[in-house]
C-alpha cells in the first residue's frame, strides 16, 4: 500500500524537457493569483469568450471549440462515447493509440483496429484499403497525430483527405502532445474532431483540454442517445451560445493563465511557432545522428518529442538521474517497458527554443560522456 510522503514545498527547480507538462512563462502562473470569482459571473462570460475566440483565431479554425477542465483524455473517452453507435476503426502504432482501442472496449463499443509495429507510422493508403474492403461502415476512424510514446508524427492531413471520402465516417485526432507546436489545418482536411491538452505545446499549467468541432460531428451527437454528459459537445457548445460560459465549474486559475499565454501564442503566430518548433526538431535529430539514432520511422518524426534509440548504449535512467542533479534539467526515459532503456525522450515544445535544447543536449554529452 502506498504511504503517505508529505509535500514539503523545499524542491530544487527544474527545467523541464519531458513530452509535457512543459515550461510555463512566469507572468502566465502569476496570473492564476488572482482573486477569485463566480463562475457565473459577467467577468467569467469576458474570460471563457475571451479563450475560447482567441483559440479559434489561433488555430485558424470555423468549427467550434471547447475548453474544458480536464486532460485531453476525457475528450479521447468524450468522442468515442458521443460519436461511436456500434463500430470504430482505431490506427494503433503506439502506446497512446492502444489506448484509444482500449477506451473505446471499455465503452462497449465494436473496435476494429489497423496495427502497426512501434515506431512506424500510420499510412493513409492503407486506412484507404481498410475502409474499402471492410463490410463495416465505421462511425468513426481514430488517429494520434503525435504518438509521444515512439516519437512518430503521423499523416493525420493525408489520412483525414481519406476519411473525407467516406461520408458516414468521422475523423477523430488526439493531438495531446502537438497541437499548437506542429502546424494542422484542421478545417481543410475534414478533421471532425481534434483534442489536446494545454500543458504540452501550449505551455500551459495542466488542468485545461481543448476540444476542436465540426458540425458533423455536433449533429452526429445530438441524433445518439448515449453522448457523454460531462464531455458533450452538445451540451457544451449550446451553453456557450447561451451564457458564454461552461457548463460546470471549471478551474478559474487556469483559464487567467490560459488567456495570458494565448495572447503570447497570437503575437507569435501559429505559423512562426510551427517553424520555431521545427528547427527545434531539426536540431535533436542531428544531434542525436551524431551519437545516436532516431527511433521513429525516417520521415516520421515527431516536431515535439523526439524519440532517440539508445544505440550508444549509455545507462538513460543514470544520466537523466545525473543530469537532473547536476544541471537541475529533465528529460525522459522510453515508454514504459517496451522502450525504457532502449530509447529516452526529449520534449522540444511550448516555450523552449534551439538555444535552450542545445543546453540539455550539452548536459547530456557531459554527463554520459559523448
Amino acid at each position: 500500500m502506498t504511504e503517505k510522503r508529505e509535500y514539503t514545498g523545499d524542491y530544487p527547480e527544474k527545467t523541464l524537457y519531458i513530452p509535457g507538462p512543459t515550461e510555463v512563462r512566469e507572468d502566465v502562473i502569476e496570473e492564476m493569483a488572482q482573486p477569485m470569482f463566480g463562475h457565473r459571473m459577467d467577468r467569467m462570460t469576458d474570460l471563457y469568450t475571451t479563450i475560447v475566440e482567441d483559440t479559434k483565431e489561433f488555430l485558424g479554425t470555423e468549427n467550434d471549440v471547447v475548453v474544458l477542465t480536464a486532460s485531453g483524455t476525457e475528450f479521447m473517452e468524450a468522442a468515442v462515447q458521443n460519436l461511436v453507435d456500434e463500430d470504430l476503426l482505431v490506427t494503433t502504432c503506439g502506446s497512446f493509440s492502444e489506448r484509444q482501442a482500449n477506451v473505446a472496449e471499455r465503452l462497449g463499443k465494436n473496435v476494429d483496429t489497423l496495427e502497426y509495429e512501434w515506431g512506424r507510422a500510420v499510412k493513409p493508403e492503407d486506412v484507404r484499403a481498410r475502409l474499402e474492403e471492410s463490410e463495416k461502415t465505421y462511425d468513426v476512424v481514430t488517429c494520434v497525430m503525435n504518438e509521444s510514446s515512439t516519437g512518430v508524427r503521423n499523416p493525420i492531413e493525408e489520412i483525414g483527405d481519406v476519411v473525407a471520402e467516406y461520408p458516414d465516417t468521422l475523423f477523430v485526432v488526439d493531438a495531446v502532445s502537438a497541437l499548437g507546436g506542429d502546424f494542422v489545418d484542421i478545417d481543410a482536411h475534414d478533421i471532425d474532431v481534434i483534442f489536446t491538452s494545454v500543458q504540452k505545446a501550449f505551455a500551459m499549467p495542466p488542468g485545461l483540454a481543448v476540444c476542436v468541432v465540426s458540425d458533423d460531428a455536433y449533429e452526429r451527437e445530438v441524433a445518439s442517445e448515449s453522448a457523454s454528459w460531462y464531455g458533450g459537445f452538445q451540451r457544451s457548445l449550446d451553453y456557450y451560445d447561451r451564457k458564454g460560459q461552461t457548463h460546470s465549474t471549471p478551474a478559474i486559475p487556469v483559464m487567467l493563465a490560459y488567456r495570458k499565454q494565448m495572447k503570447y501564442m497570437l503575437d507569435e503566430g501559429h505559423e512562426s511557432r510551427d517553424q520555431r518548433h521545427r528547427e527545434m526538431a531539426e536540431y535533436t535529430r542531428d544531434w542525436a545522428a551524431d551519437h545516436f539514432e532516431m527511433f521513429p520511422e525516417s520521415g516520421y518524426e515527431s516536431q515535439t518529442v523526439a524519440c532517440i534509440e539508445n544505440t550508444a548504449g549509455i545507462d538513460v535512467a543514470a544520466t537523466i538521474d545525473d543530469v537532473s542533479e547536476e544541471y537541475d534539467m529533465v528529460f525522459s526515459n522510453g515508454y514504459g517497458s517496451q522502450l525504457g532503456e532502449k530509447t529516452f525522450r526529449i520534449g522540444h515544445m511550448g516555450e523552449h527554443t534551439v538555444e535552450s535544447v542545445k543546453t540539455l543536449t550539452d548536459a547530456i554529452e557531459d554527463v554520459a560522456d559523448l
